[in-house]
């Protein structure tokens, strides 16, 4: 795994820690239409996106594309950490068999 293989996994990372920032927001109580999109963790979960995007992009540059997809569905696994620790959501059998699913494709995929 190179270096830019381990840029892209930690940008998975901080896909899923935006969107549970979207998730934290998505459940709280507003003072208005426009507070639901112009709060602190709106604006810094897409913050992160569009850094995420351009640090992908670049890292695509200097990684073979078959490579770059699967990492990126890492994305999944992370997000179903963060809501299970960060927001105390259960964790369904049917979630669990597909983050398991996509480990185990990831790990057979990326072996050389």
């Amino acid at each position: 795994m190179n270096k830019y293989m381990m840029l892209m996994t930690g940008c998975t990372v901080f896909s899923a820690i935006s969107q549970i920032l979207l998730k934290q927001s998505a459940n709280r109580e507003h003072a208005s239409a426009i507070r639901e999109y112009l709060n602190w963790r709106v604006i810094t979960a897409y913050l992160i996106f569009g850094s995420v995007l351009l640090i992908n992009t670049y890292a695509y540059t200097q990684v073979e594309l078959k490579y770059g997809s699967v990492l990126d569905t890492l994305t999944y696994v992370f997000v179903l950490v963060f809501s299970c620790t960060l927001l105390k959501e259960k964790v369904s059998k049917g979630k669990l068999i597909g983050n398991l699913l996509i480990i185990l494709g990831v790990l057979i995929y990326t072996m050389p």
